[in-house]
């Protein structure tokens, strides 16, 4: 199994995971939260077209998760997996045979890897985040929450790689020149994981098996990938180079597990 993401932030948030060999392979892009055109050219950065996807699956309904995902299943055929109160959100909107609805710790078998979505706390209408296997590993994504659960926790241990949320650092948040309004729905318990939440969620899943540890959805005007790389780092005891970056605009390298 190998992922990779192909941006993360406020402006757009897509991952690929790819898991089998040949007429096995699978792949599965998490969230869609961009154009038509930056996804096709994200993904042939990545050697990949839009018609070798399986499948979509959409964590949440805001826009920087959804972007093209409707346009796509419909011009490509392609299921949608979504939970049902994301789909009530869009407006339920007519997917015909290509919607799928995912439910919290409801296993989805996806061919070569399977698919395991859990609820998370953010401020939409029954967001989802995911975990997926092969049968010999175990990869993690975790964005777009506010706080940390058990269930969370439960949910990740294991994990070869984990891609995490590291939003924003708490002091350049509230020094910041975002409305009050703002700064409260961003670091309150149903927004964005602040770096030390993230550094004390890894400390928790650290084991002698991680691997790889991506930090994503960076707030462009409220955090520094340097902060976020020493602050991982020292959580889990490895060098700051060895925290990997998912970007806006480059999004991350590939890595196997």
């Amino acid at each position: 199994m190998r992922f990779k993401n192909l941006a993360s932030g406020s402006t757009g948030n897509a991952t690929v995971v790819e898991a089998g060999q040949g007429s096995d392979c699978r792949r599965l892009l998490v969230d869609c939260g961009l154009g038509i055109r930056q996804l096709e050219a994200r993904l042939a950065q990545a050697g990949l077209l839009v018609s070798e996807l399986h499948g979509i699956f959409i964590t949440h309904e805001h826009s920087d998760h959804i972007g093209c995902a409707l346009s796509l299943s419909a011009r490509h055929h392609v299921p949608v997996w979504m939970s049902e109160g994301t789909w009530l959100a869009l407006g339920q909107p007519d997917l015909g045979d290509c919607l799928r609805l995912a439910r919290d710790q409801q296993v989805i078998d996806f061919g070569s890897m399977s698919l395991h979505p859990f609820t998370v706390p953010h401020d939409a209408r029954e967001p989802l985040q995911l975990r997926c296997e092969d049968g010999q590993s175990r990869l993690g994504l975790l964005t777009d929450l506010g706080h940390i659960t058990p269930h969370v926790l439960a949910q990740l241990a294991g994990c070869q790689a984990l891609y995490l949320e590291a939003n924003h650092d708490a002091e350049m948040l509230s020094r910041s020149r975002y409305p009050a309004f703002l700064k409260r729905r961003i670091s309150g318990p149903w927004g964005h994981l602040e770096n030390q939440a993230s550094a004390q969620a890894l400390a928790q899943l650290k084991h002698p098996a991680l691997r790889h540890v991506v930090a994503a959805h960076l707030s462009e005007q409220n955090n520094q990938a340097s902060l976020v790389r020493q602050t991982l780092a020292q959580a889990l005891d490895w060098p700051e180079e060895a925290i990997g970056i998912a970007s806006p605009t480059l999004g991350s390298d590939w890595y196997s597990l």
